[in-house]
């Protein structure tokens, strides 16, 4: 009789495979680009380095998250799928509480009072561009800020939790195998 396989063997099972994803017409292109060991293997450093990635670019405006996660962990040799999938941290229920606290951020360190509520031009207004720049150099200057330096902090707090949990899981596991040994 076998041992039952551990939990991450269950999981890779159902996992894609490399060849399944670059197997598609539309990833059959970029197969030569991102077709390396370096971004589908892991181990604790290239964990930790996707999710700082992850956590930082998930900060960036709507649509652009997971592109500029790929971007970067492809420049760093990281891992891809690690890297796009904790940009998910932010979505329609989270994205505005951290918006604001990067507001709340950007404010603090320019010296300028943060505005009690934040509202954005009215599109049909007439002078919606005018407004638009109005409320750029009163709360976009904040935001250009405070979204940087938020995704910063959470970079490095994403890194360190990475490090930390996976260090302590290891050394779980070799007091369970001392233990079993015994």
């Amino acid at each position: 009789m076998q041992p039952p396989r551990p939990k991450r063997t269950a999981l890779r099972r159902k996992l894609p495979k490399r060849e399944q994803i670059f197997a598609s017409r539309w990833t059959k292109p970029f197969a030569p680009l991102f077709d390396k060991p370096y971004f589908w293997t892991l181990n604790r450093r290239q964990a930790a380095v996707s999710v700082a990635v992850g956590m930082f670019c998930g900060l960036m405006p709507g649509p652009t998250q997971m592109m500029s996660a790929l971007i970067a962990a492809y420049f760093l040799r990281t891992n891809l799928p690690v890297a796009a999938f904790t940009t998910l941290y932010t979505n329609p229920i989270t994205y505005m509480p951290l918006y604001y606290a990067a507001y709340k951020i950007g404010s603090w360190l320019l010296g300028t009072e943060a505005a009690d509520t934040l509202s954005f031009p009215d599109w049909s207004d007439a002078n919606f561009f005018s407004e638009l720049w109005a409320w750029l150099m009163g709360a976009g200057k904040p935001l250009l800020i405070g979204v940087p330096v938020l995704g910063s902090i959470l970079a490095v707090a994403g890194y360190i939790a990475v490090l930390l949990g996976w260090r302590l899981r290891t050394l779980h596991h070799w007091k369970k195998r001392k233990e079993s040994r015994a």
